[in-house]
């Protein structure tokens, strides 16, 4: 009797003692418009960003990417058309995103571990400094200490966005249904997130490459095999060159970007009703303080 009234007021067997049953929100398992029922939500946009790119091409004279896109970018559109037609592909593609954000977070792990024995290093050698009349031991140290730092900012952003560690105003997003956050969620990302993104790889791609040793004008790369001798140097002493983590950054924005691309196809999902395949990221719940 015990388990029928349990049942009876949709008790599951996990909600609290003297805690009334939390409802299942349904809103999300049924599409919000019909034609997402076959097609993802990304593969819409980007039919719709291939026509007016071609309009673009045809009937007007800009200098915009709009109406100047590469080669590359017609198939990238023409991948994302195609791959929204086949849930169970566009999943296996998300689901290779996301492990590469779990294959930083590891990285990340491992970082850490190397500034505290950089760090312990160099509070060791603070000490020894007297001994060999010197006021810096190891000056390399501490510029590595703060390089390792960068990098786990940089290559721990993926997994920041997928774990759902971002900022949100959550006393409005916490009481929101799934569908009103994915509905929130998707457009953010493909029409603001992922476009800034885009341009800053962009941008970062030519700065990485500078730092690395590229010529600002003609853009050759320097001959011979010791090309770090080229690579932009620190102006403080006993320092390492900044040229690799500035690199970084360029590699941590195109990892940025690709799991923001696996946050759209998640939240795209649930807008299609697939709750198999879709997920709405959530963080910590929101406390009032008051």
């Amino acid at each position: 009797m015990t388990e029928g009234m349990s049942a009876a007021l949709g008790d599951t067997g996990d909600q609290p003692v003297g805690e009334p049953a939390k409802e299942l929100d349904q809103t999300a398992d049924s599409p919000a418009l019909p034609i997402f029922a076959r097609v993802h939500p990304a593969g819409i946009v980007a039919a719709v960003a291939a026509i007016v790119a071609l309009i673009a091409h045809a009937v007007s004279d800009t200098d915009r990417l709009v109406g100047n896109m590469s080669w590359w970018q017609w198939v990238l559109l023409g991948l994302i058309i195609v791959l929204s037609l086949n849930a169970d592909v566009l999943n296996k593609v998300r689901v290779g995103i996301e492990a590469i954000a779990d294959m930083s977070l590891r990285l990340v792990w491992i970082l850490g571990w190397l500034v505290f024995i950089v760090q312990l290093i160099n509070v060791i050698t603070r000490y020894l400094n007297p001994l060999f009349e010197q006021d810096i031991l190891i000056g390399e140290m501490t510029s590595l200490a703060w390089q390792l730092f960068a990098l786990i900012a940089l290559l721990g952003l993926p997994y920041g966005v997928k774990a759902a560690v971002n900022p949100r105003i959550d006393f409005w997003w916490a009481e929101w249904t799934d569908r009103k956050k994915a509905w929130l969620d998707f457009v953010m990302h493909t029409f603001f997130f992922l476009p800034f993104l885009f341009s800053m790889t962009i941008i970062l791609r030519r700065f990485a490459a500078t730092a690395l040793g590229q010529r600002r004008g003609d853009g050759s790369w320097p001959s011979g095999a010791r090309v770090w001798e080229t690579w932009e140097q620190s102006p403080d002493a006993d320092q390492l060159p900044l040229g690799p983590i500035k690199a970084v950054i360029f590699v941590g924005f195109v990892l940025f970007a690709l799991q923001i691309a696996a946050e759209i196809i998640k939240t795209g999902f649930v807008l299609m009703g697939r709750r198999d395949y879709g997920q709405i990221a959530s963080g910590d719940e929101f406390q009032r303080i008051e």
